[in-house]
């Protein structure tokens, strides 16, 4: 009987509405991957799982970067094209080896990334417009440099091609790369001084000043941090294609931040977590190996079941949000 009351007084404590907003993602991505298990015979298999966890990779780099600034209440539009000229440079060094191949493009990245934070900061423009305004010039760059041709990197060295194709133990360099950003980000959110600040700036960035943080500093740190991932990203695509594309990119900003609000990270800034972006990723990934696999459907019919998973976790988000206002008052 002692055991009975100590079980009902658990599930009397347990709280559902948050637990379903803080492990909303990975319920979701349970659901569709019990779904895909059940529903294809060739998901659940080893070769299908490499291949997912390589495709959504790349783009994992960029949702870990978007979700920092979206801790902050900010907003990276520019992540996909500069995506696209850090692919471009690498394919241009490559043949210089491994190291140029990384270097180069992850600092033309950082550049992005502080001129989006001297933006934002010290020209006091709002964070939509001004990484639309550089999305647009610096797509432009990777035209002009490009002459809206791809860049080939037949000449690259091994260890460049190895960066986007390679394996160790059986498992896409890629994926692994993925695996310990995502790593290295929980524990600079959690364990450092900067990580707190992020979160104390998005959640009141008034306060943050009354208390002393640098704000302004941080915003800057934070979009460098979104322009070297972005970068990065750019630099494992290029090798895995053998070629540096000015299109590379087009769209993943938009699909960078719904990973990312999926994964339960308040679009309003100072809520969210990084595992979350990984399952964020993960579902994204999981909804285009889906569709590869029914072969029959539109491509658009992805987009649209996208929307209807991110517009269902925006309106648990304000459901939540409004609930514990309520509650307070």
């Amino acid at each position: 009987m002692n055991i009975v009351n100590a079980v009902t007084n658990k599930i009397k404590l347990f709280d559902y509405k948050k637990f379903l907003k803080g492990e909303g993602a990975l319920i979701t991505f349970i659901v569709l991957f019990l779904f895909a298990t059940f529903k294809y015979d060739q998901f659940f298999t080893l070769l299908n799982f490499k291949n997912v966890l390589r495709q959504v990779s790349m783009l994992g780099f960029v949702a870990i970067g978007m979700t920092f600034v979206i801790l902050i209440g900010g907003i990276d539009l520019s992540v996909g094209s500069t995506l696209a000229v850090a692919g471009v440079v690498a394919a241009k060094v490559s043949p210089y080896g491994i190291g140029v191949s990384i270097i180069i493009p992850v600092l033309i990245g950082i550049a992005f990334g502080v001129t989006n934070g001297i933006l934002v900061t010290k020209l006091k423009i709002v964070p939509f417009i001004a990484t639309l305004a550089t999305m647009l010039g610096i797509r432009g760059i990777a035209y002009i440099v490009t002459g809206e041709l791809s860049v080939g990197a037949s000449s690259a060295s091994p260890g460049f091609i190895q960066l986007g194709r390679g394996y160790v133990a059986g498992i896409p360099i890629p994926s692994i790369l993925f695996v310990l950003a995502i790593i290295a980000a929980v524990l600079v959110s959690k364990k450092t001084k900067f990580g707190r600040h992020v979160y104390a700036v998005g959640g009141n960035e008034e306060a943050s000043k009354m208390m002393g943080l640098k704000v302004h500093n941080i915003k800057i740190v934070v979009y460098a941090i979104s322009g070297a991932l972005s970068a990065f990203a750019g630099v494992i695509l290029t090798s895995r294609l053998g070629a540096g594309q000015p299109v590379a990119g087009e769209g993943w900003e938009l699909t960078a931040i719904a990973a990312t609000v999926i994964g339960g990270t308040l679009i309003t800034g100072g809520v969210g977590k990084f595992t979350g972006t990984l399952y964020g990723v993960l579902i994204t990934g999981i909804i285009q190996n889906m569709f590869n696999m029914q072969g029959n459907l539109n491509v658009w019919w992805q987009n649209i079941l996208m929307g209807a998973i991110l517009l269902g976790v925006v309106v648990a988000q304000s459901q939540t949000a409004r609930v514990s206002k309520s509650g307070n008052s």
